[in-house]
């Protein structure tokens, strides 16, 4: 039995993709949706703040090819489960949680029961197979949200729950060994948290980045180095990681590593890569590597990390009512870490 409060309202806005195409053709529409009601194992959200992913700009701009018509977008979900779906009791009402991108996942093909269930072929995501956080209230399955803690803002949260999260999958995926040199490509929303999980670990931090206010938070968070996206960095690197959507960065960063270095791409778009040549980009056991969304596991350590040590998380706020400007702000490179849309009090 769905057991949500009888004094929630019957419509909500909503921002949705009415048809994908570059910001300037406005491309997301506020509108007015029916409130979700949590279907069976799921919980019914109300929504803190929602972090704007440069994903969901992917969405709205049409690289990534829409899977059902009026999306919501948002998959950074800070907020209050106040209402549950038939099949589960759990987390209770009141409980604070986060919903990601990654919605569920069939639990028995052969990549769930090796612990890969980010390549499920039947996985589902939030915010591209079913509506996101862009409106005051998100229905998601109980297994897949995460419990988070009281003791920090909604605000500060929210990127945690994919830029932090695709971030940790990242660094994982690019074999930094222990005290190594880390090259990041890309300094925004997860790169400047990414870092400091490096950082923990005894990295030595170059980043390369175009816009200059990304590099001066790169020094202050502790980098070595910063200079231009396409700039050499000062000596070789062991492992480097792609967070900028550019593949004509991909020999660049090659390039720049070190004998048996790993190169992790680290986003779910990248624009065409241009042709490498054997001897300078992959001789001497250099490793190329995509990563692919991310497990349950991967959220529960990078929170856990957080947690532990309180990452810094620079934010970049928006009311509710501008999450069109937000990802137009993302698309042209003027947001300073992470933006953020706060929604009011329900």
């Amino acid at each position: 039995m769905t057991a949500v409060p009888a004094s929630l309202p019957v419509s909500m806005p909503a921002w949705v993709v009415r048809q994908p195409g570059p910001m300037a053709a406005r491309p997301l529409r506020l509108v007015r949706r029916p409130t979700p009601v949590p279907g069976h194992g799921e919980v019914l959200v109300a929504v803190e703040a929602c972090a704007v992913c440069r994903t969901d700009l992917h969405l709205a701009e049409g690289d990534l090819p829409p899977r059902r018509p009026g999306t919501v977008p948002g998959h950074e979900v800070v907020g209050r489960v106040v209402g549950h779906g038939p099949g589960t009791s759990a987390p209770p009402i009141g409980a604070r949680v986060g919903i990601a991108w990654l919605r569920s996942t069939c639990g028995t093909c052969r990549y769930c029961r090796r612990g890969s269930e980010n390549l499920c072929p039947a996985s589902r995501y939030t915010a591209w197979d079913a509506d996101g956080g862009f409106a005051p209230y998100a229905a998601a399955p109980a297994d897949y949200v995460y419990p988070l803690p009281e003791g920090r803002s909604a605000e500060e949260l929210a990127p945690l729950l994919c830029a932090g999260i695709i971030g940790y999958r990242a660094l994982s995926r690019a074999d930094l060994p222990e005290g190594g040199r880390l090259g990041i490509y890309g300094f925004g929303a997860s790169a400047h948290i990414t870092a400091q999980v490096a950082l923990l670990r005894g990295a030595r931090l170059y980043v390369m980045t175009r816009a200059p206010e990304a590099r001066g938070l790169a020094l202050r968070l502790g980098a070595h180095w910063a200079g231009d996206a396409r700039a050499a960095p000062p000596e070789p690197l062991d492992a480097a990681i792609l967070f900028a959507p550019a593949g004509d960065l991909v020999p660049v960063a090659l390039a720049a590593l070190d004998r048996g270095g790993t190169l992790a791409v680290a986003g779910i778009h990248l624009s065409d890569v241009p042709g490498l040549d054997y001897q300078r980009h992959l001789f001497q056991e250099r490793t190329l590597r995509s990563v692919t969304a991310n497990t349950r596991a991967d959220g529960r350590a990078l929170l856990d990390v957080a947690a532990r040590h309180r990452l810094e998380v620079t934010t970049t706020p928006y009311p509710f009512d501008q999450a069109d400007r937000a990802l137009a702000d993302l698309a042209a490179d003027r947001v300073t870490g992470a933006a953020v849309l706060r929604f009011p009090p329900p």
